[in-house]
């Protein structure tokens, strides 16, 4: 396989940068691998890793299970919390409010709005 033209080349090396330790093995790892014989060396060369790192990044993507790829990163339920939980009572007040500024058609009683 032809290298990579410069510019390609440029942009690998700036993604690869931008990622953990992990994901830069596999990433060299896969871009290696994609290359075909002689990527390993070439690869680390793009991406001035050494060829060890490159060789055991494509033995990890090599040896992934689908356990591994479904895995999540973030925990479940995390992030932010509903309204329900900071103001469980906020309902009463709020309909409260809109009750003076709602109006409807009094042909069809689903249709309402506010100003």
């Amino acid at each position: 396989m032809a290298p990579y033209d410069q510019e390609t080349e440029q942009t690998m090396k700036r993604f690869y940068d931008t990622l953990s330790e992990k994901d830069r093995r596999r990433y060299a790892g896969i871009a290696a691998l994609k290359y075909g014989p002689g990527g390993r060396s070439y690869i680390a060369r793009v991406l001035g890793c050494s060829r060890r790192t490159v060789s055991k990044g494509a033995r990890e993507v090599s040896q992934l299970s689908g356990a591994e790829v479904d895995r999540r990163i973030r925990h479940p339920g995390a992030g932010r919390k509903g309204y329900q939980e900071h103001w469980p009572d906020i309902d009463d007040p709020f309909l409260q409010v809109l009750q003076d500024h709602t109006a409807g058609d009094p042909m069809d009683e689903a249709v309402r709005w506010t100003d």
